[in-house]
């Protein structure tokens, strides 16, 4: 068994190193700074990790600003939306059209009222990042079990101690598939506002590379993105995991 794992791990690394190696010959062949190898780029990361280390410290920072802000603000709104069904059939269309809105489309307009500072880099985030959780938390709320409520009437819970104690947890599977997807657009949408607003972060580096022609610089900046946001997101699947420890206990033994 564990040979069979050996030979298995073996041959999925295969392929990458096929592709490093066809990659480094081309770089090779076509002898220009305007394509680097890989062994230029691991060159690169050996040589500016401390300067992109500090970068990503200032976009992770940006990012989790906007996020907490945006599950602050969206998660018990969509709750709230979920239980007062009519206010949220209104609102419905608004947040469909919202989704369907790129985050770079609206900086103008945060620009206007927040300026170019971080204020206007975390509203930014937090308007990518709330898009998802809104809308999963509604639809959570909105299709729980009618026997929640009579659940809550036999408790004589009013209504907000109905949404703490009985909405809230009954959507948390819904709501943690939501968080992901908004750890990914807060990451992804901070290195972008970067690009356009701000002096500092991982964006600002891998524009100020692609200014100065560092294509190898940049895609050194790329690598320690990509390695950032896998630990990030096995980070946030660890924790649900372990706060919906039930949820996932019930899914098991429902496949049995």
């Amino acid at each position: 068994m564990t040979m069979l794992r050996s030979r298995q791990s073996y041959s999925a690394l295969i392929l990458p190193v096929v592709v490093l190696l066809a990659w480094q010959v081309l770089a090779w062949r076509a002898s220009t700074p305007l394509f680097p190898g890989p062994w230029q780029v691991a060159v690169s990361i050996w040589r500016l990790y401390p300067q992109i280390l500090g970068q990503i410290g200032y976009t992770l920072m940006r990012a989790a600003a906007g996020f907490f802000l945006a599950a602050i603000v969206m998660i018990p709104l969509g709750i709230l939306l979920g239980r007062l069904k009519a206010v949220g059939s209104v609102l419905e269309p608004i947040l469909d059209m919202l989704a369907t809105l790129p985050p770079p489309a609206v900086v103008p307009i945060v620009m206007l009222f927040a300026g170019t500072g971080d204020a206007a880099k975390i509203a930014v985030i937090a308007y990518a990042a709330g898009i998802p959780l809104i809308m999963n938390t509604y639809e959570a709320s909105k299709t729980l079990h009618p026997m929640t409520t009579l659940v809550a009437r036999s408790l004589h819970l009013h209504r907000l101690e109905t949404m703490v104690f009985i909405d809230l947890p009954a959507s948390l599977p819904m709501i943690a598939t939501g968080v992901r997807l908004a750890v990914a657009s807060a990451l992804l949408v901070s290195v972008t506002a970067e690009m356009l607003l701000a002096t500092n972060g991982i964006g600002v580096f891998l524009q100020r590379q692609q200014e100065n022609f560092q294509i190898a610089n940049g895609l050194a900046a790329i690598a320690f993105i990509s390695i950032v946001g896998l630990i990030v997101n096995d980070l946030v699947q660890r924790l649900e995991r372990r706060l919906l420890f039930w949820h996932y206990r019930l899914d098991l033994h429902n496949e049995r």
